[in-house]
């Protein structure tokens, strides 16, 4: 068709969503004159919303709670949306048809450089919650070879559900209680999907233990320690020494994200995610490749830095 072409995010609450920065930012380094807003949109109205679109739109971005609820709306989905059961890309065709995708698997693998693959460096993987974004991080990993991990879930409903998701990508999992979840501080990959606050109490478990990793520091130091230890009597990893991805981008740095960088561990945002995801779905939209990440991420930093 000819004419400005539409987008927007979607989602409940969404004023705080980055998508439409990242996404302005691409239309105008590729001169493409097309729109993207941010519209508040729940599960209740969602049927009604896309009943009522018209040519014009091109595509549509999906955050929370509407990347299942979505799949009964549309006409069919991609080989990774069926495989994770959850959708954040809607694609609008030309006949009216509506095709469900996931840019958040792909998005994963990009953000993740510290698990090459077809190599794990890692030997323990812990994924906190077990919604939609922890299914694509179980595809991610599977992706990056990785063929297990635990996962932190609040209730035996959630855990029947991971386990589910993690079958159709071929990873195992070990569903684990919520209040296990300081544990999962020692895994050498960490990826956090919960929601912002809700890992704020394992922050407060790694600030508790800096003294006690200052101390051991110190007596290491004195060389009161054997030279050698066998491997079946090694401690367990020091937590917060690992890597921790977590998926929330503002407020940023979340407690964890900090906790973690004050142990000494690395630590993937959000941002890297948010970024690499909306660059996928720049280029589904609007068949234009490659999107212009890197304009893309200079703007979403500038944004959440006015934010502060």
């Amino acid at each position: 068709m000819t004419g400005r072409r539409r987008a927007a995010v979607l989602g409940s609450p969404i004023g705080h969503s980055l998508s439409p920065v990242l996404h302005r930012a691409a239309y105008a380094a590729l001169g493409l004159d097309w729109s993207y807003e941010a519209i508040d949109v729940d599960e209740a109205g969602l049927a009604g919303f896309l009943d009522g679109l018209d040519e014009s739109w091109a595509g549509l971005s999906l955050t929370m709670p509407l990347k299942r609820t979505v799949i009964p709306l549309l006409h069919g989905l991609s080989p990774t949306a069926a495989a994770v059961d959850a959708v954040n890309t809607v694609l609008l065709t030309g006949d009216g048809r509506r095709i469900g995708d996931n840019t958040d698997v792909a998005g994963m693998v990009a953000a993740l450089p510290v698990v090459p693959a077809g190599e794990v460096p890692v030997e323990r993987v812990a994924i906190l919650g077990a919604g939609a974004t922890a299914a694509a991080a179980l595809a991610a990993l599977a992706r990056l070879g990785v063929r297990g991990a635990e996962v932190f879930v609040r209730s035996d409903s959630r855990a029947a559900g991971i386990r589910t998701a993690a079958d159709r990508v071929g990873i195992i999992v070990r569903p684990r209680s919520w209040a296990d979840a300081t544990s999962a501080l020692a895994a050498d990959l960490l990826i956090s999907t919960a929601p912002s606050g809700a890992t704020d109490f394992l922050a407060g478990h790694l600030r508790q233990e800096q003294p006690k990793k200052q101390a051991e520091r110190q007596r290491q130091t004195q060389g009161a320690r054997q030279a050698e230890i066998s491997h079946a009597h090694a401690k367990p990893a020091t937590p917060g020494t690992g890597v921790l991805f977590d998926v929330v981008y503002d407020p940023w740095p979340t407690p964890l994200a900090a906790a973690w960088m004050a142990a000494g561990g690395t630590v993937v945002g959000g941002l890297d995610l948010l970024v690499e995801q909306a660059a996928l779905q720049v280029e589904l939209m609007t068949g234009c490749r490659p999107a212009p990440l890197g304009v893309m991420r200079a703007a979403g930093e500038a944004a959440l830095s006015a934010r502060q």
